[in-house]
């Protein structure tokens, strides 16, 4: 019993994140406050009443539509609600309350954040991806103080954050690169290094890498699909970062995992 009612405070706190990152996903783009004015109608400017504006619950209330002047609600804004409330839920499942699961919480909240910005607008955010990454650091000094020997341990856990964030600017600095110089075009943007240098600060050099390499097989293969089905053209952009935010969120759940299989392979191996 005791398990239900945690996992339903988990799945309500996940969804209130979601709304708030409805937000962010709107708001950063177009250079807007988060905070003011509160959330409204995009037409008639109506402000949205407490029981409007509850997660999940009063897209449904309302039907999909603005109970004034009955414009059509997205159902992406109930849509990225539940897969946050789901997401958070998966993550208290698997890591029980820890300090693994606020980090689990935290990151993949940017990585939704971050990809579906990437997706509507092709651009991913300074703001971000910055926060993102002093956040992750932060993680790394707190994670420190949860063990033993606490000042002797930050430098050693706040570089293994620092690594991670160079890593990952580094490694899409020589893909961005070596693309363009075979493409004859720029081959990735700004952004996506950003990003890779944000979950290197959360996640550690090792799991950064296995989760670059799995976002960049998702790319590789819808990419190639796309093109194949005549959905994209060969020198048409497609945002990277969906696909970096996926491999980073595998990263997140199974990376120890993953890691631990292949360092066993290899050692087999030879």
């Amino acid at each position: 019993m005791d398990e239900l009612i945690i996992g339903s405070l988990v799945f309500i706190f996940g969804a209130a994140i979601g709304s708030f990152l409805n937000v962010v996903i709107h708001r950063i783009p177009a250079n807007l406050s988060l905070f003011y004015p509160p959330s409204r109608c995009p037409v008639c400017l109506h402000k949205l009443g407490k029981t409007e504006n509850v997660p999940i619950l009063g897209w449904l209330w309302l039907q999909g539509k603005c109970r004034h002047c009955k414009t059509p609600i997205s159902p992406r804004y109930p849509i990225v609600e539940t897969v946050t409330a789901l997401l958070f839920l998966a993550v208290y499942l698997h890591f029980d309350i820890s300090l693994i699961t606020v980090r689990g919480w935290a990151l993949l909240s940017w990585l939704l954040a971050l990809s579906l910005i990437d997706y509507d607008t092709m651009t991913l955010p300074n703001s971000l991806t910055q926060s993102g990454l002093v956040a992750g650091l932060g993680y790394q000094v707190i994670r420190a103080s949860q063990q033993e020997h606490f000042f002797a341990t930050i430098p050693e856990q706040l570089m293994g954050g620092i690594i991670g964030a160079v890593v990952g600017i580094w490694l899409f600095d020589i893909i961005s690169l070596g693309g363009s110089m075979l493409l004859g075009q720029t081959a990735m943007g700004g952004g996506d290094g950003k990003l890779a240098a944000m979950m290197g600060a959360w996640l550690g050099w090792e799991l950064l890498l296995m989760g670059c390499f799995l976002g960049c097989a998702f790319g590789a293969i819808i990419g190639g699909g796309a093109i194949a089905l005549g959905i994209l053209s060969r020198r048409q952009p497609m945002p990277f970062g969906p696909f970096l935010a996926l491999g980073g969120a595998i990263a997140v759940f199974y990376g120890e995992s993953l890691l631990s299989w292949y360092q066993n392979l290899f050692w087999q191996t030879f």
